[in-house]
């Protein structure tokens, strides 16, 4: 057991040294194979000013495997910060995961295009301005009860939904000096309420990948913890304002469409952009995993201020 342990240390420490330097102290967790690919899903409506989209991502557990974490709107701990989503890494023969983390920047999340305004660099679906947050409605869906809004498109070269960076399969993308900056910065880790959110997705089996072969029951919910609705057809279904994942590095510019703001129609479940539905994802029993003790989400930053300019 003793020589075991020392061997996952080892796979531990050569996944770190070989991950990208702006995101190596975020290792927590490492498995040998990878994470399902995205699921594609409807954003529920924004609950109330204040919130902010947070999406959902596959977590891992020894107990039940890869299992997903619903996306759902998370009131900002305080105002100006902005959420760096978790990414999963390939170093060193194994997948690291690197928890996301709120700072005044977006920082670097693998380049993983997880839609709704995260398309692999930063974030577009909203920003700060005056000590509140204005929703850009090309990619948020705020229905008709919030009028602090905005509407600015963000071009994304991407059609796949991998859902880790590097290794075989993987999103080809480094950390750029924004991003790098952005790791320096003052960060709080996830709240309280993003914490038990995570700790209920693990408790419930539908949203084990072993056992909804990557089509999670629930992909999203309106609030932390709320697991009372399925998709539109029992599984994640394609939504108008998904923008699908990317296989390198997106290079977003700003289609400056300054079109009216108002606010954004209930995406359906089938429209012309209808995403393709997430593979079942056969999942080999992991041979190691490795674990180091958490710390504290310090020094880690958020990401490119070209996507978040005062309109």
């Amino acid at each position: 057991m003793l020589k075991l342990k020392s061997i996952r240390s080892l796979i531990l420490g050569l996944a770190m040294v070989a991950a990208p330097a702006a995101s190596q102290a975020g290792i927590f967790i490492s498995v040998r194979f990878g994470p399902p690919v995205l699921p594609v899903y409807v954003q529920p409506v924004c609950p109330g000013d204040g919130y902010i989209w947070t999406p959902g991502y596959w977590a891992y557990s020894d107990l039940s495997g890869y299992y997903w974490v619903p996306g759902t709107w998370v009131l900002a701990p305080q105002p100006g910060y902005l959420w760096t989503p978790p990414y999963w890494g390939y170093a060193g023969g194994v997948y690291g995961f690197h928890p996301g983390y709120w700072g005044m920047h977006v920082g670097f999340y693998g380049g993983v295009n997880y839609g709704f305004g995260y398309g692999g660099v930063g974030f577009a679906g909203g920003m700060w301005s005056g000590g509140l947050f204005r929703y850009n409605t090309a990619y948020a869906n705020v229905g008709g009860g919030i009028h602090n809004v905005y509407n600015r498109t963000v071009i994304v070269n991407n059609v796949t939904h991998v859902s880790y960076n590097g290794g075989p399969g993987g999103v080809n993308a480094r950390p750029s000096g924004e991003e790098m900056a952005a790791e320096r910065e003052h960060h709080i880790e996830a709240t309280q309420a993003q914490t038990q959110h995570e700790h209920a997705a693990v408790a419930n089996r539908q949203q084990w990948a072993s056992q909804n072969h990557g089509s999670p029951a629930f992909a999203a919910s309106a609030r932390p913890g709320e697991f009372n609705h399925a998709g539109p057809t029992g599984h994640p279904a394609a939504a108008a304002n998904h923008v699908t994942p990317a296989a390198t590095h997106p290079q977003a510019q700003a289609a400056h469409s300054q079109a009216p703001s108002q606010p954004h129609a209930q995406p359906q479940a089938q429209t012309a952009h209808t995403q393709p539905q997430a593979q079942a994802h056969a999942q080999p029993q992991p041979q190691a995993h490795a674990e180091a003790k958490p710390g504290k989400s310090e020094g880690q930053k958020g990401g490119h201020p070209t996507e978040h300019e005062k309109k």
